[in-house]
């Protein structure tokens, strides 16, 4: 009886570590600030394992051609005058192997109106490398971004 008590402890003591390693694995969520730190991104689970990215806040230059900040170059004529404040523009995005990676995602462009394959990479510094191409990885370009711990600053325009 004695064994079998011990060997219970120590499965659920086995259990438990597991459950902590997991709960400890490093996680993209919150909020991002881009390359050139023209926008932020909030990104949160959307499903039960997947990630999605949303703009919560960008940068409108004096002499933008779209002051109001709308989804000009969207395909969809109908989609053109929603703002991109607020727009899901990363979904799909799957954890796999090693520990702090995502793949199989898909980011729109709003500057060209194109959507991309994508992946993300928590690297060993704290940024996030996000990786968007056409086809195969190795054709395609990286952004790092750095965590924004401040707070949001309202969208332009509203």
């Amino acid at each position: 009886m004695q064994r079998l008590l011990t060997s219970s402890l120590l499965l659920l003591t086995a259990a438990a570590a597991a459950g902590a390693a997991t709960a400890a694995e490093p996680s993209p969520e919150g909020y991002w600030l881009t390359e050139k730190k023209s926008g932020i991104v909030q990104i949160y689970r959307c499903g039960s394992d997947m990630l999605c990215g949303k703009i919560v806040w960008f940068r409108i230059k004096p002499e933008s051609p779209n002051p109001q900040g709308l989804d000009l170059k969207n395909p969809d004529p109908a989609q053109r005058n929603r703002s991109l404040c607020g727009l899901t523009f990363m979904s799909g995005f799957k954890p796999t192997t090693p520990p702090g990676a995502w793949e199989d995602g898909r980011i729109y462009d709003a500057e060209s109106g194109d959507t991309y394959h994508a992946t993300l990479q928590l690297r060993t510094d704290g940024t996030l490398s996000l990786h968007g191409y056409i086809g195969i990885p190795l054709l395609g370009a990286s952004e790092v971004w750095t965590r924004d711990t401040q707070p949001v600053p309202a969208c332009p325009g509203r």
